[in-house]
């Protein structure tokens, strides 16, 4: 009798367990951006900040589809380059993955949106600005953050109204987020009344900057604007300093990181400005809890786009919680009704893929950090 019992008793925990792992199932999220390389300290910021945010939703045991829901991270290195970002993404959706956070730059965004729209995976830039991506017409492509449009006009506007700028030299880095943030800072300088004295472009791996930075000199501008990320920022501020260029420094949020006043070093000082697509941090609904998290669970703190990383996976997610389902092909159309309180702001996609309420901040290099303006 006791023998009996005790092979039932196996038999019945056979079949729990069975049945457990059965009604459990693991879902594949994919984050591309430059893991190695010069700003690859920007796209581990985003990594990190996606792997929290799969990590929250893990910790609540969700079901989806009748089934208990596993999230993974799956991360490749896009090195911040366009056709390594075609691979990238390849290489993701090769692996099932139902939606994917990234990439960090707009040049690796926009030819990599091509490989998502093919196969119908949702695609979540947490940190892309170049209004391009979204005017592509491709129903799979979303971002969290405001575009270069806004951040060039909000520069623009403070430049000329606040700082009194007249003259104005600027650069690029020929990348399509560098190029089209110096685009609309121009067009905007013009409506407003300011004077492109020089433009000039550079590429995302110089160094040296001595060459243009000789002939803008000759220009005599009151302010340099540089479309680009900090590991040409800064050593282009330093330069300008060397070479007597006295002029205010102004960029988007490539150069609005920590990393840009750790490599410009003495170079930075209080006629240094940048904008940010979006919120400061500490004035984010969520930001401040985020950031104690943050440097809690990697030992670090937040970069840049990490928040937003955080809230692209988090709206993967809830596409997928209002179609209860984590196919791609059902859970897409629902991520037009996408709609929550996220750590960087309110959620909300309009019908091309963008932020409904983007925002742009703008900072003052001033006491050893960026400070907010407004």
């Amino acid at each position: 009798m006791k023998k009996t019992l005790l092979a039932l008793a196996l038999v019945s925990v056979g079949l729990g367990a069975g049945f457990t792992a059965h009604a459990q199932t693991s879902v594949k999220i994919g984050y591309a951006g430059p893991l190695t390389g010069p700003i690859s300290h920007i796209g581990k910021d985003g990594e990190n900040g996606a792997r929290l945010a799969i990590e929250d939703a893990n910790a609540k045991a969700m079901s989806i589809g009748g089934k208990t829901v596993k999230f993974e991270l799956v991360s490749e290195d896009d090195q911040a380059d366009p056709r390594t970002a075609t691979t990238a993404a390849q290489r993701l959706t090769d692996v099932g993955v139902a939606g994917v956070v990234g990439h960090t730059t707009s040049g690796a965004s926009i030819p990599a949106s091509r490989v998502y729209e093919q196969v119908g995976v949702p695609v979540i830039t947490p940190s892309s600005t170049s209004p391009k991506l979204t005017q592509q017409g491709y129903k799979v492509t979303y971002r969290v953050i405001a575009n270069d449009l806004q951040q060039g006009e909000a520069m623009a506007k403070y430049a000329t109204e606040t700082l009194k700028v007249k003259k104005f030299a600027i650069i690029d880095d020929r990348t399509a987020y560098g190029q089209g943030l110096a685009d609309a800072f121009a067009e905007s300088i013009k409506k407003l009344g300011g004077e492109v004295v020089g433009r000039e472009f550079t590429n995302d791996k110089a160094t040296d900057f001595t060459a243009i930075l000789t002939k803008i000199k000759s220009r005599a501008p009151d302010a340099v604007f540089y479309g680009g990320m900090d590991a040409q920022g800064a050593p282009m501020l330093r330069q300008m300093r060397q070479l007597g260029i006295s002029a205010t420094f102004l960029g988007g949020d490539g150069n609005c990181t920590a990393e840009m006043v750790k490599l410009a070093g003495d170079a930075m000082n209080d006629k240094v400005f940048c904008t940010q697509a979006g919120i400061p941090l500490s004035l984010m609904p969520g930001g401040n809890e985020f950031l104690s998290r943050f440097k809690q669970r990697f030992n670090t703190g937040v970069q840049l786009y990490a928040p937003y990383s955080y809230d692209a996976a988090t709206a993967l997610i809830e596409g997928m919680k209002a179609a209860d389902s984590t196919d791609p092909a059902k859970y897409l159309p629902a991520m037009q009704k996408v709609d929550f309180k996220g750590v960087s702001g309110h959620i909300a996609f309009d019908t091309k893929g963008d932020i409904k309420e983007g925002g742009v901040s703008l900072y003052r290099y001033a006491d050893g950090k960026w400070e907010p303006l407004q």
